[in-house]
């Protein structure tokens, strides 16, 4: 059986707390931050991967109508995420935890196939943050050399 990262942080975070907690400890807190992270998989990572796939696909295979509708969809979580983004500093609470670190990857590479326009400000600005911290920065630098090879259009 193949365990999903996100329930693996969560078990070692209970198991063995340590310094920095992924998920917090209380809750409401908690219910919060697996609900955005699964937010940032479901519903924003999974119609990336459909246009990105598309945009690799031979020819004869490509799927116009599911491209389309996973652009709706981004637009979609977009308007989900601005009402959110605009209301918290972190969609793990009131600190970096566990829906962070999915928001991370899904939104740089959705920012991508449907660049955040100006009516996404809030999410926009979360992003810029998420790219501020050390350790997403350093990923983002050391991936700067295959950006060119993810496929735009």
């Amino acid at each position: 059986m193949r365990s999903e990262s996100s329930i693996v942080i969560d078990y070692l975070d209970r198991l063995r707390p340590g310094a920095v907690r992924f998920t917090p400890a209380d809750p409401e807190g908690a219910w919060r931050t697996r609900l955005w992270d699964r937010f940032f998989d479901l519903h924003v990572q999974s119609a990336v991967q459909k246009i990105v796939g598309d945009r690799i696909r031979p020819p004869q295979y490509k799927d116009p109508f599911g491209v389309e509708d996973a652009h709706a969809k981004l637009s979609t979580a977009y308007g989900v995420l601005e009402a959110e983004a605009a209301k918290q500093h972190w969609f793990s609470g009131g600190a970096f935890g566990l829906a962070d670190c999915a928001a991370a990857p899904a939104l740089s590479y959705a920012d991508k196939v449907q660049p955040f326009g100006e009516n996404q400000p809030a999410t926009r600005a979360y992003l810029d943050r998420l790219s501020a911290r050390p350790s997403f920065a350093r990923v983002l630098k050391e991936a700067a050399p295959y950006f060119k090879l993810f496929p735009t259009s």
